[in-house]
């Protein structure tokens, strides 16, 4: 028992994040019990925001809900808004319903937002200056009411109506004189964040400008919030993942730690998608399953020509899925990107068509056979290359994620175009077949 005092009293020296991973690594259970301990002590807070969300949030619910609503009310509000909106609804009123009046409108506010919106990543303690005040007297303020701020990057001056007048530089009133004005040093044309605007478009501006620290303005220019790098980060992470997932047509909501009949769940539609592109596939083969037979090396030569318009696609698909998701693919260079794709499509087809073709004529001393190769491969890397960028602007135009259907698409569209076009024009080219 002594032992065990003496563990915890050790933990909690560790960086919240480093407790928050030790926290993953335990049961639920455990982790409670842990947290609980932690909670006594003051030190449940951070570690809890650290986590991710999902997790966070089947802790707080083994919890006396008196203890977990102390512990929401020392989180930041933003994390404590991600953990709230992975618990049912009940769960959330009945934790609100504890907190202070004061405490629970600002949660209430956050949650009102949509997760993926700058309103939903911001966290309001911001603590507003007066441009009225003297250097000395705004350091004396944030002092007083350091506890209130999420972030120590940078203060922000607003008017009487609570209207964002510009940013100051911590670095900068530190160095200043105690008797200047904040007029002196306030910045005035600082980049702002809208409420409403999209949590990818956000960690845009954080990529563009290299800022720690952003404030969020309602319509009015209003200051609301401020969302900090910390948060963006999350959302880059969280974007990444989403992208990889879905080149590979997983969903997003898998992860190492779910369960094999939720894998189940998640996984088979997609199996089915694709097996419906495989069978329409399979159609074109059986189109042509007498040609197959006469001439065997058509079998062999349609994977090879399939799988190079896929490959070649994919490297399209995967350079204009990147560039929609970091903000850097205009509408209007849309036509010259198919333009450029096709023609790269044309020298990649051309040059390997004639490799395909003549490895195909020294292989079964058939001139056309080799000819007809040559031909399909270089029709169906063209084609490859343009769909890899209409593919992904067509998804994204439906409103989808692009990275999650565009692969299975384009595979259809080289495996039927792949085989399709070998037969057809083995059939032209090849008598008697």
């Amino acid at each position: 028992m002594e032992e065990r005092k003496v563990v915890l009293r050790e933990l909690v020296r560790e960086n919240p994040a480093d407790i928050a991973e030790i926290l993953s690594d335990l049961s639920n259970d455990q982790a409670a019990d842990v947290i609980h301990h932690l909670f006594l002590q003051h030190a449940a807070a951070d570690p809890l925001g650290e986590m991710d969300p999902d997790e966070s949030a089947e802790l707080v619910v083994k919890l006396d809900p008196k203890e977990a609503s102390v512990i929401l009310s020392r989180m930041d509000p933003d994390d404590a808004v991600d953990l709230l909106l992975e618990l049912p609804e009940e769960i959330q009123q009945q934790l609100l319903s504890r907190l202070s009046r004061f405490d629970a409108r600002i949660l209430s506010n956050l949650l009102a937002y949509p997760p993926d919106s700058a309103g939903g990543l911001m966290s309001p303690e911001v603590v507003p200056l007066s441009l009225d005040m003297t250097v000395e007297q705004a350091i004396g303020h944030l002092r007083a009411r350091v506890e209130e701020a999420e972030t120590v990057y940078y203060a922000y001056a607003v008017d009487e109506f609570h209207r964002l007048l510009g940013v100051l530089s911590l670095r900068d009133m530190a160095l200043a004189l105690p008797e200047q004005s904040l007029r002196d040093l306030v910045v005035r044309d600082a980049i702002t964040v809208p409420v409403d605007a999209d949590a990818e478009d956000v960690a845009r501006i954080f990529d563009r400008y290299d800022y720690f620290a952003l404030p969020v303005v309602d319509a009015e220019h209003k200051l609301l919030g401020v969302i900090t790098v910390d948060d963006v980060i999350d959302v880059i992470r969280e974007e990444a993942t989403e992208d990889i997932y879905g080149l590979a047509s997983v969903p997003s909501e898998e992860g190492v730690d779910t369960t094999w009949f939720e894998s189940l769940k998640l996984r088979l539609p997609w199996l089915y998608v694709r097996l419906s592109t495989a069978i329409a596939a399979a159609i074109v083969v059986g189109f042509y399953e007498g040609t197959i037979a006469r001439v065997a090396a058509l079998a062999v030569l349609m994977g090879v020509i399939a799988g190079q318009g896929g490959s070649a696609g994919m490297q399209t698909v995967t350079i204009i899925t990147r560039g929609i998701a970091l903000g850097e693919l205009e509408p209007k260079q849309g036509l010259p990107l198919l333009v450029k794709e096709a023609f790269l499509g044309a020298i990649n087809g051309a040059l390997i068509g004639l490799t395909i073709g003549l490895i195909t004529y020294l292989w079964k001393g058939e001139i056309l056979m080799g000819v007809a190769a040559c031909l399909a491969m270089l029709l169906n890397m063209i084609v490859a290359g343009a769909c890899g960028v209409l593919i992904p602007l067509a998804v994204r135009a439906l409103g989808k994620d692009p990275a999650l259907a565009s692969g299975i698409f384009l595979t259809t569209v080289t495996d039927v175009l792949g085989f399709g076009l070998l037969f057809a024009i083995a059939h032209w080219l090849l008598p008697g077949i």
